[in-house]
């Protein structure tokens, strides 16, 4: 297997223009993410054929879609590649590259979308691990399996809900990094707003809450406290630089958290909260099938993580999430259509691009089967966001939620009330059976696979 991913890392390499192209590579659950020093060298087209490469994404960088699990070890074997060839400085290459990039696809929207995305995404993995552990535990305890009060019961239940607790702290320290400021500073700032102790202050009268705000409110101290930061700095002397700047930062940034952020924060969170619980109220089916309908374009431009905040504020308003199961539609609808697909289709690589990706399509990851199959077709993505948007009505009239984030697909059946876990994967089933039935009746035909030849 170690040789797969090696020979695998080696074609890739090759078709992206050699060792002396690469600027810059990371990855992330799904992805290869390279940038390229010129992205003209480098040859698309083959590294779609690539066996084991399921898709690719031209953003700011090139994304090479080689599924989760995998991507990992490739990745390893690509970086040893370019350790071993000699030929190139990655820092040096990043750092000529760094104005480019920035230039490009530049629109304020987007770029600051990006961002956010950029704080919650590393912490999806903690995520998913306690929302399942969270998730699990519930359901066990409410089917009579294992006693609340039970020691491992607690147990578990400390270690599912560890995270959600301190999450404030994790998120300031990822939106002070990426806003350019000291990881250490942005956790403090996220502890501003959920520290016990808030609840001793008053001001004008009102006293102030722990957590009032949520997460809008770590962002805002924690990308504030970056910014006054870097500001202060610029006045310091170097040798006091350690002791006034973090100190000035930190009072300042306490200071307008508690008059501004928290009141601010809150207020925003309850207009994101009810905004979208009046949504799904007054909209029902309709809502719910635009809202699941409309999920794969968001994943197609990458802007779905910047939903977490939305989720995870939800949950912390009302103690749920009625959204997730709305949206992990999505992934259930393109499942049914690759299914149909499979069934029809004469091409030996196209089944073996289905056969590669609908196992982390079931798991709740759906990006090897967007990149990698119905979005190449054209077609079949439309008929999976049409399957997807009736299982999406069908989440939104029951009014299924989670108690937690995590993946999509058969594993947020974990993280639902225990009462709706079989609505939920009722749901599932008619989005797979519909996604199915408009791809296998009128979404495709095998000569829209001509690149599959």
């Amino acid at each position: 297997m170690s040789g797969e991913n090696h020979v695998l890392a080696q074609k890739i390499l090759e078709q992206l223009g050699g060792p002396a192209n690469i600027a810059a590579y990371t990855h992330c659950m799904t992805r290869l993410r390279v940038t390229p020093v010129n992205f003209a060298v480098v040859d698309k087209e083959a590294i779609k054929k690539i066996a084991g490469v399921l898709g690719l994404v031209e953003d700011e960088t090139l994304q090479i879609i080689i599924g989760p699990g995998k991507v990992n070890k490739v990745t390893e074997a690509f970086g040893k590649l370019l350790s071993s060839s000699g030929e190139v400085n990655l820092e040096e290459l990043a750092a000529q590259k760094k104005s480019e990039l920035k230039a490009k696809n530049a629109t304020p929207v987007k770029l600051f979308l990006r961002k956010i995305a950029n704080i919650f995404i590393p912490l999806i993995p903690a995520l998913v691990a306690s929302g399942l552990i969270t998730g699990i535990t519930k359901a066990v305890v409410q089917g009579g399996w294992l006693a609340a009060e039970s020691q491992f019961a607690l147990i578990l239940t400390v270690i599912g809900g560890g995270l959600f607790t301190y999450l404030g702290i994790l998120v300031g320290i990822n939106a002070a990094k990426e806003f350019g400021g000291s990881p250490a500073l942005g956790g403090v700032a996220g502890i501003l707003i959920i520290n016990p102790s808030v609840a001793g202050i008053t001001l004008f009268g009102e006293e102030l809450l722990p957590g009032r705000g949520g997460l809008i409110g770590v962002l805002f101290a924690a990308i504030f406290i970056a910014i006054v930061e870097k500001h202060v700095r610029r006045f310091v002397p170097q040798s006091l630089d350690i002791i006034i700047t973090p100190t000035v930062a930190l009072l300042i940034t306490g200071i307008i958290t508690y008059l501004v952020f928290m009141p601010i924060g809150g207020i925003i969170s309850d207009g994101i909260t009810k905004g979208l619980l009046a949504v799904l109220d007054m909209g029902g089916v309709v809502a719910g099938f635009v809202l699941g309908a409309a999920f794969l374009p968001l994943v197609v431009t990458g802007l779905h993580q910047g939903l977490t905040p939305v989720h995870l504020e939800l949950i912390n308003a009302i103690g749920d999430d009625p959204l997730l199961p709305i949206l992990a539609m999505g992934g259930a609808g393109q499942v049914g259509a690759a299914f149909a697909i499979y069934l029809k289709t004469k091409k030996t690589r196209l089944k073996r691009a289905i056969g590669g990706s609908l196992p982390s399509g079931l798991l709740g990851i759906g990006e090897p089967l967007i990149f990698g199959v119905t979005l190449p077709l054209g077609r079949p993505f439309l008929t999976a966001c049409l399957g997807a948007g009736i299982g999406g009505a069908f989440q939104a009239y029951f009014k299924v939620a989670t108690i937690a984030v995590g993946v999509s697909g058969l594993p947020l059946s974990f993280l639902v009330h225990a009462e709706q876990i079989l609505l939920y994967l009722a749901g599932l089933i008619i989005a797979y059976a519909a996604g199915f039935a408009f791809t296998f009746l009128f979404g495709y035909k095998d000569e829209m696979a001509s690149e599959f030849e």
